[in-house]
């Protein structure tokens, strides 16, 4: 396992659902330390500006923190747990999925529960479960309720289960929290490559916080940063498995994925131009993106002030928002190396030219 893969690692395996990022934020801020200025907005997002920036533009690569996961609801009597969604889940992924509860006391597993298939009735097994109707089992029985004696409160975070694991194919990734881990990650790696190289802007590297429910840490961070020009840090949506049907299919192992419009934003055109422009120069492979429903931070970052200049750039992954993602190692090095080749040429006169009519 190389460095790559083990910060990879470390980042899925953290415990991070949305409003409980500290032990992500941790381990960024352990990353890159070393080379920038640590600092937090007062929702929680953490912003790493280099500390050898130049006086150019201000370049801001973001990319949330948080998973999508639950909160606990309330407890019944028998000691089973109610929950709450955060972030948007189709329920059949649900069932029979173990969690990790976090209490005050320490961390609880637990599992889903669900009806064993001999007693489901003939429509019961037609019908799509809906959240409020599922439950967590941590073990209690009528006489010992368990849940009460761990101290398990309404509001403690919930957590998918789901460790790394490179697969047979080794440039195979699987793990949970992948949206978007996979930004934090690239925000370090990319810091790195560029705390070696000269170029004419100085780089803060966001990991926001509470994007899942409304985008609300990059509505906060990005006042910490006034930036000339940002980059959204993402997962893609990998469409290469049987089912999916349509023209667009981004595909795991075929590149970045370039988004062109999701619902919260339109990229600007001159950084989008620019972005394919180093691709094609660098041969490096690209694909593009666009999402009708759900968007990303740039939602809140291209608006503030009197406008940012923003692209978001993704990693394909398949199976997101559910306890188990995959994704390619090639998309990642080659999304690494994109960037870098394009914040090496954001100077002034580029910026300028982002927004000139």
């Amino acid at each position: 396992m190389d460095q790559t893969e083990k910060m990879l690692q470390e980042l899925t395996d953290a415990y991070g659902v949305t409003g409980h990022e500290g032990d992500v934020a941790r381990i960024m801020a352990r990353h890159l330390s070393p080379i920038a200025k640590i600092s937090y907005d007062k929702l929680g997002s953490i912003i790493a500006r280099e500390k050898a920036g130049q006086k150019g533009p201000r370049i801001m690569l973001a990319g949330h923190m948080d998973e999508v996961g639950f909160m606990v609801k309330e407890i019944t009597k028998e000691g089973f747990i109610r929950f709450l969604p955060l972030g948007g889940w189709w329920p059949h992924v649900i069932l029979s999925q173990r969690v990790l509860i976090r209490t005050a006391k320490g961390d609880v597993v637990g599992v889903v529960g669900s009806k064993a298939p001999h007693i489901l009735e003939a429509e019961e097994r037609k019908k799509v479960q809906k959240i409020e109707d599922l439950y967590i089992d941590v073990g209690s029985t009528e006489k010992n309720n368990v849940a009460k004696k761990l101290g398990i409160r309404p509001g403690d975070p919930i957590v998918p289960i789901s460790p790394f694991t490179v697969l047979s194919n080794r440039k195979a990734y699987l793990a949970k929290a992948w949206d978007d881990r996979i930004g934090c990650a690239l925000i370090i790696d990319v810091m790195k490559r560029l705390a070696k190289i000269k170029h004419p802007n100085t780089v803060f590297g966001v990991g926001t916080v509470q994007e899942e429910v409304g985008l609300r840490g990059a509505t906060t961070s990005v006042r910490g940063v006034e930036p000339d020009a940002a980059f959204v840090l993402e997962v893609g949506l990998a469409m290469d498995t049987p089912g999916i049907n349509g023209d667009q299919k981004e595909k795991m192992g075929a590149g970045p994925s370039l988004y062109i419009y999701d619902a919260t934003m339109i990229p600007n055109t001159g950084l989008r131009n620019l972005v394919i422009d180093v691709a094609e120069k660098k041969k490096i492979p690209y694909q593009f993106s666009s999402i009708a429903r759900g968007g990303t931070d740039g939602g809140r970052i291209h608006i503030h002030g009197l406008g940012v200049p923003t692209q978001t750039i993704g990693v394909p992954t398949r199976y997101i928002h559910g306890h188990t993602g995959i994704l390619h190692r090639d998309d990642y090095d080659r999304t690494v190396t994109l960037l870098v080749e394009v914040i090496r040429r954001l100077d002034d006169k580029i910026v300028r030219g982002l927004t000139a009519h």
